[in-house]
């Protein structure tokens, strides 16, 4: 067996432990549950912008829950985890999803790369690999007999939010997805808007939605609503929700009280970004190359679960995804 799949293998137990801790997938009994290996590859940045695929090759592994018996084709929903990896959260919202009959993959885009987390050091994995990965798994399911191919969405959370985000541009869909597979809907929670990518307003016709805090301090709603309103303005189907009072993180309940961290850099609050053709992501005010040394860049961070917010998102997902896929 080698490395990379021993660790898939590893991450699977990752995986369940974490969704089961939720007290909503702990009440909701599922028909069955699968884990299986996903073949990826590792790209930098610059790479995978430039439309490369020769990166690393990598097994993940993703936990597929089958909330029903039977024969019949269900909708699924893609999780793409942010830079902490699989919090206690993804247990939530596997458990309401799996409840409402939609089936869930949970993608563990670490354990596979010997990977904890990418908090501390962003460059050990891009959010834009995380998006090879998340096409990877919508491969998957797109040929299991029990998910309907046409009614896959994916759902990205923070540092995950950019690639289930920009999965939807057509760019991207035409280098890294499956052929003959797409997404039916793209979902972000607490999303980083605030780097112009390269065409970024040729995006697919399926919907976009976007859950934000209005409160977060971490990242900020302010340029998500101009990139809506940008997208809108040539035709988009894509809005914005927002909760008032509601911090980053709002949606996990293993969060205890306000949590507050006045050295925590943020790239997010104040820096905006662009996309330069030679797969360089710049600083728009300096025309460097973006970089945690940045003078833009703040510190101080907050993080509070919010369960009026919580609530309030679990109804508003549930509702959008079951009108929009059980039909």
């Amino acid at each position: 067996m080698n490395t990379s799949f021993a660790r898939a293998l590893i991450c699977s137990f990752t995986i369940a432990g974490a969704v089961i801790l939720s007290e909503a997938a702990r009440s909701q009994p599922i028909f069955r549950t699968e884990v299986h290996p996903v073949q990826t590859v590792t790209l930098s940045t610059a790479d995978f912008l430039l439309g490369k695929k020769d990166g690393k090759p990598v097994t993940i592994a993703g936990e597929l829950r089958i909330p029903k018996p039977g024969t019949d084709r269900l909708p699924a929903v893609v999780f793409v985890h942010g830079a902490g990896g699989i919090g206690f959260n993804y247990g939530m919202w596997a458990g309401e999803l799996n409840k409402a009959g939609f089936a869930t993959f949970v993608a563990d885009s670490f354990t596979g790369r010997g990977i904890t987390n990418t908090m501390a050091d962003p460059a050990q994995l891009s959010p834009f690999a995380k998006m090879n990965d998340a096409f990877a798994a919508l491969a998957v399911l797109a040929k299991h007999p029990r998910i309907d191919p046409d009614k896959i969405a994916i759902m990205g959370f923070s540092n995950g939010a950019v690639p289930s985000l920009y999965a939807s541009m057509d760019r991207f869909q035409r280098a890294y997805a499956p052929q003959g597979a797409g997404f039916a809907a793209y979902i972000g929670f607490y999303t980083p808007c605030n780097t112009a990518m390269i065409d970024d307003e040729r995006v697919s016709q399926k919907p976009i939605r976007l859950y934000h805090g209005v409160a977060d301090d971490w990242v900020p709603i302010g340029p998500c609503r101009d990139y809506v309103a940008r997208l809108k303005k040539v035709g988009a189907n894509i809005d914005v929700v927002e909760y008032p009072g509601a911090y980053h993180l709002f949606d996990n309940q293993a969060i205890a009280g306000t949590v507050r961290n006045a050295q925590a850099p943020t790239e997010y609050r104040k820096c905006r970004f662009e996309e330069k053709p030679q797969g360089v992501i710049i600083n728009s005010d300096t025309g460097q190359a973006a970089s945690l040394n940045d003078l833009c860049i703040e510190r101080g961070t907050t993080m509070a679960y919010n369960a009026e917010a919580t609530d309030a998102a679990r109804k508003d997902v549930v509702e959008f995804l079951s009108n929009l896929l059980n039909k």
